[in-house]
This record gives structure tokens, sequence and C-alpha cells, in this order.
């Protein structure tokens, strides 16, 4: 008799219901490098902690650049028109990351947090006159676009323009291809989305703007951050903007929204935040871990290598699963537990392990979860599900 096919941990209809737990944990019992198939090409999908971690730690053997960081396969023209800070490898990425590093030091973060509780404290505040609301809608989605939006200086007249831009990111149906201008094929184009398009023309717009017009925000940081005397160039500032508008928006709605859920499934530990609100650096951790925004992302092997045993090959494709790592027994206790008492160490991974390719917005992120914790805990909001949860894949 012929085994049962593995489940696709591929296919989103795999995540119908969250995170298939039960299969990930018998992956990292029994299969923990994996090959398995996306698009007829073969990967080896690496779920357990430990393994994850050497692979993010070992850039040199494990690239970023070589095939970029998402599972399908791109053309040499594809990946030069839509590569990021994400999808570069040293000495390239340790540029990028040095030219970005000035608008995400612990100083900086620090002066966007007055903003940020500004934005939380209204946000709630609608959401509990509203009564029944959208979690995703009125809470998780409002803040981190209105707080990465004011901090990059974006007039308010553009804010909702680059609302709606940010959206189509994720979800760009029943959009022209020609929207907003673009000519560009949108294979060309991340997401393969117009809004990309318009995204970039705006980041060379803002750029343009700031650098007759400097004004403390991070627009400009980015626009007068040098390294070894270098600017960005048009390019990598676009693609930085970018990045910036998505990342700093959509990861960090999805932790909250899963949070949220989280502390409705688990009522429990709402209230002891509530009655214990030193915990909320725990509860930012946790609710990262518990989340995990990022499902996996993607390396291409350098060289032949050896992983936990197994046989890696030159330009083979290795996926890290995030999804898993954060819930592998071997590293956290009771990992499928919601808990806020839970020890930060081992870390959560949701931002990558730490090393060269950590993510560089992560500290802005914890800053934006533990605000709108410590104003839910000022507001005292409490939530409960009033409908079935609606996930989008």
């Amino acid at each position: 008799m012929t085994p049962p096919a593995p489940i696709d941990i591929t296919d989103p209809a795999t995540y119908a219901n969250g995170i298939p737990h039960e299969v990930f944990a018998e992956m990292r019992r029994t299969e923990p490098i994996a090959l398995r198939m996306y698009d007829d090409r073969p990967f080896w999908a690496v779920t357990r902690y430990a393994d994850l971690v050497t692979v993010t730690r070992d850039p040199v053997t494990y690239s970023n650049a070589r095939g970029m960081t998402n599972l399908p396969d791109l053309t040499e023209e594809q990946m030069n028109a839509r590569r990021s800070i994400v999808d570069t490898d040293a000495p390239e990425h340790i540029r990028l990351r040095k030219l970005g590093i000035p608008a995400f030091t612990s100083h900086k973060v620090r002066s966007y947090e007055d903003v940020t509780r500004d934005i939380a404290s209204a946000v709630l505040r609608e959401a509990a006159a509203k009564g029944s609301v959208d979690v995703v809608q009125d809470i998780s989605a409002p803040l981190p676009i209105r707080v990465i939006i004011n901090i990059l200086g974006v007039p308010p007249e553009d804010a909702g323009m680059l609302v709606q831009w940010s959206d189509e990111l994720i979800d760009s149906t029943g959009v022209p291809a020609d929207a907003y201008g673009n000519i560009t094929p949108l294979e060309l184009l991340p997401f393969n989305a117009p809004a990309s398009h318009a995204l970039f023309e705006y980041g060379r717009m803002m750029r343009a703007e700031r650098t007759t017009n400097p004004k403390d925000d991070l627009t400009t940081a980015l626009v007068e951050a040098r390294y070894e005397g270098e600017a960005l160039s048009d390019y990598d500032f676009k693609n930085m903007f970018h990045v910036l508008v998505f990342a700093g928006n959509e990861t960090t709605r999805t932790a909250i929204s899963n949070g949220i859920k989280a502390f409705i499934d688990n009522p429990d530990q709402l209230e002891l935040l509530y009655q214990r609100p030193e915990l909320v650096e725990n509860a930012v951790e946790e609710i990262i871990r518990y989340a995990t925004p990022v499902m996996h992302m993607r390396r291409t092997a350098t060289c032949d290598t050896e992983l936990a045993g197994m046989p890696i090959r030159e330009n083979d494709k290795v996926v890290i699963w995030y999804c898993s790592a954060n819930f592998d027994d071997a590293e956290f206790t009771d990992p499928l537990r919601f808990d806020i008492t839970r020890p930060v160490k081992p870390p959560q991974v949701s931002f990558g392990a730490k090393g060269p390719h950590h993510c560089l917005g992560a500290p802005l992120a914890r800053m934006e979860i533990r605000v709108l914790l410590e104003e839910m805990i000022k507001q005292g909001t409490r939530f409960a599900q009033a409908g079935p949860i609606v996930r989008t894949g």
C-alpha cells in the first residue's frame, strides 16, 4: 500500500485553521530536515529551532541573495528588479543595514513612542465606543500603518492613499495592471502589484522633497544616512521605502491580530497582565512567538554541505519554518500554551535568530505592541469573540 503523500506545508489551505502544529511536531520528530516539493522543484524544509538558528547564522553557506528569500523561483531579471535589503548578502547587506540602522537605533525608536501612544490610545477609544468591532480593521490594522506613515513624515492628506497601497500589496485582486501609471510588467514588481510601482514613485518623491527640505522624520534619517561616505542609491532608497511601508505594517498587524485572539482564547492571561503590568515586556515576546507573523523564509545553499546529518547540495533551496521553530518543544516548555510569564530565553525567532539578518525593524514592532498593551491596561480593554474568525492566506 502506497503511504499517503505528506501534507503540503506550502498550501495556504493547510493554514485555514491556523498553524498546523501537529504536522510540524511530527516533522520535527521524524523528519526535521524534510525534502518537499513546491512548483515541481524540491526544497528542504527546516523545522527545528536549533537547525533554523544554524541556517540563519551562517549566511555564507545559506544565501539570501542567491535565489532570494521567497519560495517561488524567479528569473534573473525578476530578482534584479525586486531585490531589497532582505534579499542581499555581505558586503551589500552590510552596506544597506548600516544605512538603515540610524532610523532604528534605540534612541530613534524612543522618539517614535509618543506618537505611537497617541495613536494606540485613540484606536482603542474608538473601538470601545463602537462596542462590536472587527479587530483587524479597527485595531491591529490602523495602529501600525498610522505609526509608520507618521514617522516616515507622510503628509496627513496622503495617509489614506498609502494605506490603500499597503493593502493592495496583500491583495491586488481587481486592480488593473496599469493602475497608478504603472508600465512595468507585473512579474518585475514585488507582490506582482501595481501598488509597488506607486510606492516606489512615492518614495522617490519623498526623497527629493526631504533632500531639499529635511525634517525630523524617518525619511530624512534615510536620506541623510551615509556608509563610507555613500548615501542610499535611488534604487536602494525606493526599495527601502517599500519595505518599510509593507513590513512596518503587515507583520505588526498580524502579530497584534493573533495576540488579541490569544487573549480572547486565554482571558486569564489578559487578567494576569492587568494584575501584573510588569509582565508587559514578557507579553510582547510571547505575542510575537505565538503569532509568528512570517511563516517561513528561503535560503539557497552556496556549496555542498550537511545539516543535521542530511546532505545539502549547492543551489538546493533550504526553507526555514519560523512557525515550527517557535513551537519546538525541545526549546519551549508547553509551547502550544499562550503564557505571558514564559521566560524570554530561549528567544522567539519570529524576527530571525540573532545574526546579520535579524529584522532591522524589530525594535519598532516591539515598541508598538508594548505601547498598545500599556494603553489596554490604562483603558481596561477586554475582548470577547462575537463572530467567526476569518483568516486570510
